[in-house]
């Protein structure tokens, strides 16, 4: 019994462990993703330049963009071991598969950014997103509505956990509105290919950067209050 106990804690330690690298390349990689996209915008750089940083910008964001998706198996498997989760026995194994799946099809995405089928892949990609937020938020509601905060475990108020399950998805969908917005980027870019450096071509790229700083602030607000929740447990 002792030692299949002290295995128990140290792969919940081992998944604690994984969940604070994870949050730490989110968080980090976000602001990485922020500052390159920042140089897009600047007029006074050449086309080649603002092409250079937005592939900065990409090769950071794939980083961020992974440890998202990563933080949901991590979570749940955590969450199952302390009785709280509605994912709960061989379901946890499913959500570890489905997410290295959907792993896989970010980064096939990422290799092929730029071509027809990158677009394809990460419409995909988009369309997950359009799944797993609803269910986060409505799982997380339905627990703190109805109370029913334990699976196997003690009966005990853990409200700390469905907020965070809800929480998790309105970040996800602010997550969703920072990528549409960059996609108008990419009608920037070919304007500016094909008809050279304009005001109005620039507009798009500065009006754009001002609506995604917004939903930036409110992003990293979220990521921090989330972890917070985690840490502390406050109800």
């Amino acid at each position: 019994m002792g030692d299949g106990f002290d295995i128990a804690i140290y792969s919940h330690d081992v998944l604690r462990w994984m969940h604070v690298i994870f949050a730490a390349y989110w968080l980090g990689g976000e602001w990485g993703v922020f500052n390159a996209s920042t140089n897009v915008a600047k007029a006074d750089l050449s086309l080649e330049e603002r092409l250079r940083h937005m592939e900065t910008a990409y090769r950071i964001d794939i980083m961020p963009r992974s440890s998202i998706i990563w933080l949901l198996p991590v979570g749940f498997h955590m969450a199952d071991n302390l009785g709280l989760s509605p994912v709960s026995g061989m379901w946890v194994n499913v959500v570890w598969a489905a997410t290295a799946l959907w792993w896989l099809l970010i980064w096939m995405a990422f290799r092929a950014r730029g071509t027809q089928r990158g677009i394809m892949l990460t419409e995909l990609d988009d369309k997950i997103r359009f799944v797993v937020i609803p269910a986060l938020i409505l799982t997380g509601g339905y627990m703190l509505v109805t109370g029913n905060m334990a699976f196997g475990g003690e009966e005990l108020p853990m409200f700390w956990f469905a907020t965070k399950l809800s929480l998790f998805g309105f970040i996800l969908i602010i997550g969703l509105l920072l990528r549409f917005t960059m996609k108008d980027w990419a009608v920037g870019f070919n304007r500016l290919k094909a008809e050279g450096p304009k005001p109005e071509i620039n507009d798009i790229f500065t009006t754009t950067l001002s609506r995604a700083r917004k939903y930036a602030y409110v992003y990293w607000i979220g990521i921090g209050t989330m972890a917070f929740i985690g840490v502390t447990k406050p109800f």
